[in-house]
């Protein structure tokens, strides 16, 4: 931009969304700018332009746009829609703030999602590479062991057991997986399935009218932890205690947040479940088949026995899961390998914003 340039609309925009704790990193090309052309329309964007995190009611909200407030109102409510935003109820009505870009915005648009939007996200992922604000700590996702690796001598909390987190919902809906999609989109496609995206809620019927996800029963969303099992796929959730209501089930080959593992290195991109793989070298039949099933490069066998990396390990149990001779089992990580999770979403915002230097009000 050049000096005493007035930045546009979806410059400021950009930069909103970075100025969140989440954060939404800003590139060379400005293909991310793109992005949010291709989401928001201009009244759209000037309203988000002047919104925050917490909520605000619509007729603030148009006061610091200097619009009409009806005409505010309507273009809220479509945005809420279109998910671009989220709505609370107040006391004097719905109030609206701002979602993040990921995990929020993207995903909540997966109904939208074509093969020009895959595209350009793509080059987003790849011009931001080990920058992008999603592989920042602490981590957006973490790792939930699969439950059937655990021992049952060993406690697991509720936010460490997939099944719990879904047992304790009201309403449940299986969405496809935007990752594979996207790169599906973009001739880049893998194998695993599509349509295994856990969503849940404490309100009965939540998904009646969601545009992008189907409503299920917990019995079939109990299912799909197993079918995610059997593909090799990691269960992964939000990175704090409380509050969950998805479950994604992930991969190295196309989900936006282990790809920065795989392909940028990057070790804060995920966090890693409090538990780690461990062998029995006197059961160890020296298949191999844990080290194929493992994504995360954790398990070799230089000589004939499984040997663990503990430091590539994240503790997802796909490895214990499929050893025949159950020479692989999970045990809890020594104390000072496991970081105290943020209590819920807030708490986690708040924490990233500390690591990026924010202040409280940058934050809210």
């Amino acid at each position: 931009m050049a000096p005493h340039m007035t930045p546009s609309l979806y410059e400021r925009l950009a930069a909103r969304l970075d100025a969140i704790p989440s954060g939404y990193t800003r590139t060379q090309s400005g293909v991310e700018l793109r992005i949010l052309e291709k989401l928001f329309t201009p009244e759209q964007a000037a309203l988000a332009v002047v919104m925050r995190l917490l909520c605000d009611p619509p007729e603030r909200i148009a006061q610091r746009a200097g619009v009409d407030p009806e005409e505010a109102r309507a273009l809220l409510t479509q945005m809420v829609q279109d998910g671009l935003i989220r709505a609370e109820h107040g006391k004097q009505g719905l109030v609206y703030g701002l979602i993040p870009f990921v995990v929020g915005v993207y995903e909540l648009n997966l109904h939208r999602l074509d093969a020009e939007l895959a595209a350009l996200m793509e080059q987003y992922m790849q011009e931001a590479g080990r920058t992008s604000a999603i592989y920042q700590a602490p981590s957006v996702h973490r790792v939930i062991p699969i439950e059937e690796s655990i021992p049952f001598t060993l406690a697991v909390h509720p936010y460490e057991n997939a099944t719990a987190m879904i047992e304790a919902a009201g309403a449940w809906a299986v969405r496809d997986c935007i990752c594979r999609v996207q790169k599906k989109l973009v001739g880049e496609g893998c194998d695993h399935p599509v349509e295994v995206c856990i969503t849940f809620s404490q309100t009965p019927g939540a998904f009646e009218s969601d545009p992008a996800a189907r409503p299920i029963s917990k019995q079939e969303a109990l299912d799909l932890l197993h079918t995610a099992r059997a593909a090799g796929l990691v269960h992964t959730t939000g990175n704090y205690r409380d509050g969950h209501n998805y479950i994604c089930n992930c991969c190295t080959c196309s989900c936006g947040v282990l790809r920065g593992l795989a392909e940028f290195d990057v070790p804060t991109a995920i966090a890693h479940s409090d538990f780690q793989a461990v062998v029995s070298d006197d059961d160890c039949a020296g298949c191999g088949d844990c080290a194929e099933r493992c994504q995360f490069d954790a398990i070799s066998l230089p000589g004939g026995v499984a040997v663990v990396n503990t430091a590539h390990c994240l503790g997802c149990g796909q490895c214990a899961s499929i050893c025949p001779t159950g020479a692989l089992s999970m045990e809890r990580r020594p104390r000072s390998d496991r970081e105290p999770l943020p209590a819920n979403i807030t708490a986690w915002m708040l924490r990233r914003g500390v690591k990026r230097g924010m202040g409280f009000l940058d934050v809210i």
